[in-house]
């Protein structure tokens, strides 16, 4: 999952942007999710700080703070030199500033045209998702999730386990941050999967190199984020 951040200090501006944002990842089902929209780009700043989640960063260059957007995002790329940063202004000729600074930007949109300016937001959401996508499956193994309508893409690391659903014929996958329930069993997702994962329970998949404890006198898995599952006797020997 993508996180989606704004900095902008005009409130009706960052208003528009936000939900230019949200529309567009509610009309394109598109696995990110808005985590922040302020004018302090120290808010921003401390917000990032312990994030485990690529970024996407939507920057105002002009900040009416002691630091401007480029520098901002100088700031940005040592927490997150994965991120995409776009920048937002109403001068075109700032452009040249990003080589300055050396931040490697996705992208600008020019605010002083909305209508454009909302078309430009869409499509670098679009295209930060297809970067991203890329660029994950380049660098680890991942999982691909087709759910209403959606694909998620998640790191092999990042999954706890998989649970047989109360739903027919569904799957909960128990991630570090969250859960999705697709269409999938248990049976064949252990064909899907190689040796990092075991089932051991009828109902259950867990990812082995998740798991914190065995307690193996109540026949409990306990994983590296507090969740836990069951095991049974028969399968306990698998781990």
């Amino acid at each position: 999952m993508l996180d989606i951040f704004v900095c902008e200090d005009n409130a009706a501006q960052r208003q528009t942007i936000v939900q230019t944002i949200q529309n567009t990842i509610l009309i394109e089902e598109l696995d990110m999710q808005l985590v922040l929209n302020t004018g302090d780009p120290y808010v921003l700043l401390e917000k990032i700080k312990n994030s485990q989640n690529t970024g996407i960063y939507f920057l105002d260059i002009d900040l009416g703070s002691d630091i401007n957007g480029m520098k901002l995002a100088q700031l940005i790329r040592l927490y997150d030199p994965r991120g995409f940063i776009i920048f937002i202004t109403a001068h075109s000729e700032l452009s040249y500033m990003t080589f300055q600074y050396q931040v490697e930007a996705m992208d600008f949109v020019l605010k002083d045209t909305p209508d454009e300016a909302k078309v430009k937001i869409r499509q670098c959401l679009l295209n930060a998702m297809e970067r991203y996508t890329l660029q994950t499956s380049r660098t680890h193994k991942v999982y691909t999730i087709e759910t209403g309508g959606r694909k998620i893409t998640i790191d092999y690391d990042d999954i706890l386990f998989f649970e047989t659903s109360s739903n027919i014929h569904k799957v909960i996958l128990h991630a570090k941050d969250r859960q999705i329930e697709f269409f999938s069993t248990i049976k064949d997702l252990l064909k899907a999967f190689g040796d990092d994962f075991v089932r051991c329970h009828r109902s259950f998949l867990v990812n082995k190199k998740n798991i914190k404890e065995i307690d193996t006198k109540n026949r409990i898995i306990h994983f590296i984020n507090g969740e836990t599952c069951l095991m049974s006797t028969r399968m306990m020997k698998e781990l």
